[in-house]
């Protein structure tokens, strides 16, 4: 009886080590990640300015930036500027590092609402509850403020197509119409 005792501890031991190892990973990893509170207001001040894309779900692989244009950005601005374009800081890192910001939402110019997108889920598959409600935030803000930064081509083209339908009895053409606001 003794002997199966033994025997039973023995084989489980190694997987016990193991699932402890697990949790404590677990926990040091989660706890090292946190909410950047200034990365929060500065896209938010961004998000009033109009700086923003209002892309669709899945553009944040087009549009997200590589790592080249990370590095020009960080040798040009530093890495306090840095920061602010990343959700999340892993204090496992050192400050001066790259892998110590997570989370990225914007292109160092613009706020990309795929981004958030893509971040609110990445950040509630790994259990990151306060980075996923503050991207959720952010995303809301972009609902609620129509983008000032939108294709004005684009705008002028429709606007312009509308007005000239519009008015089309009182004009000779639309096309003269179009062109004169060109």
């Amino acid at each position: 009886m003794q002997s199966m005792v033994r025997k039973a501890a023995f084989v489980g031991s190694p997987g016990f080590v193991i699932v402890l190892c697990a949790i404590s990973v677990l926990g040091e990893t989660l706890g090292s990640v946190h909410l950047n509170e200034n990365a929060v207001a500065f896209a938010t001040g961004l998000i009033k300015e109009g700086h923003v894309i209002a892309d669709g779900k899945g553009a944040w692989r087009e549009h997200k930036p590589s790592p080249g244009v990370e590095n020009e950005f960080v040798r040009a601005h530093g890495f306090a500027e840095y920061a602010k374009w990343h959700l999340a800081v892993d204090e496992r890192y050192p400050e001066n590092t790259k892998r110590r910001y997570k989370f990225p939402y914007g292109d160092f110019k613009n706020v990309h609402r795929c981004g958030l997108l893509a971040m609110k889920a990445r950040a509630r598959q790994y259990g990151y509850a306060e980075i996923e409600s503050a991207a959720a935030e952010l995303e809301r803000a972009i609902k609620d403020k129509p983008p000032i930064n939108t294709d004005f081509r684009r705008f002028i083209d429709s606007s312009v197509s509308a007005l000239c339908k519009s008015v089309a009895l009182t004009l000779p053409s639309r096309q003269k119409c179009i062109d004169q606001f060109r």
